[in-house]
């Protein structure tokens, strides 16, 4: 049982990697699912119908979102109809779309959960909590279970990993794009890796272009954020697990870029 996860795509570049490389990493990986945050897609903030549906063509089977869920209002208008997309599940009640979801492959299930951290960013419900209501609704019905947990804090990151420990298959931090070299086993069985990073623009500034960044610090007046262009990266974590148990076997991180070519 393996999983691929491919970390935040942002804007063109990053739908661009995708499609470029997603199909060659599943050659190389065989993954068993493919999982692909895709909260920034849309030129930075949010996704589209036809990105979401291009993510499926490209390989995935599950793409997750994170605190630019909303930020394309497009996204009203299908997230009830699209199966395969899920938000953070720790919205308050009554928002559209779902929190986690379940595909099955060979009669085996995988359930893949989004959260969202509360740390520097908005309060929304505890994730600690919801996570807890949704084991108990799969309880006993499969042990292969992926949380996406996007989440400004390392703290928060950290804590939600050994509060899932033996609980879960895998955590994975999305949000903050820059790729962390922290990936291990925790002692019960849970891989996790508190940032997979970024795939998208290699020489901006977290995917926007370093001089609007760069202006705000250096000022403190309000800019706007475009997404930069040049040269592309992509960010991703193969996962493998257990058949028998769900727990994590081995976690590798994968980076691509001019200074990390893709090999083979």
């Amino acid at each position: 049982m393996r999983i691929l996860f491919i970390g935040d795509v942002v804007g063109s570049p990053g739908r661009k990697m995708v499609k470029e490389y997603t199909m060659k990493l599943k050659q190389q990986y065989k993954p068993t699912i493919t999982v692909i945050n895709g909260e920034n897609a849309a030129s930075g903030k949010g996704i589209t119908e036809k990105i979401y549906k291009g993510f499926l063509d490209a390989g995935a089977q599950i793409v997750t979102l994170g605190n630019h869920s909303w930020d394309n209002r497009e996204i009203f208008e299908f997230i009830d109809q699209a199966k395969a997309l899920i938000r953070p599940a720790n919205y308050p009640a009554g928002v559209p779309g779902k929190g986690y979801t379940l595909f099955k492959y060979n009669q085996i299930e995988i359930a893949v959960i989004n959260l969202m951290g509360r740390t520097f960013l908005p309060a929304i419900d505890c994730p600690f909590q919801k996570v807890d209501e949704i084991l108990e609704e799969l309880n006993g019905r499969t042990p292969f279970i992926f949380v996406d947990f996007h989440a400004e804090a390392t703290s928060e990151k950290q804590a939600m990993g050994w509060y899932l420990d033996g609980r879960v298959s895998a955590v994975v931090g999305t949000h903050t794009h820059v790729q962390t070299a922290d990936e291990r086993i925790l002692p019960q069985g849970t891989a996790y890796l508190t940032d997979v990073g970024m795939t998208g623009p290699y020489d901006g500034i977290l995917g926007v272009e370093k001089e609007a960044v760069l202006h705000r610090f250096l000022t403190s007046l309000p800019v706007r954020f475009n997404v930069a262009e040049g040269r592309e990266q992509l960010s991703a974590v193969v996962i493998d697990l257990n058949p028998k148990t769900g727990q994590a076997t081995s976690i590798k991180r994968i980076l691509i870029n001019e200074d990390h070519p893709f090999y083979a």
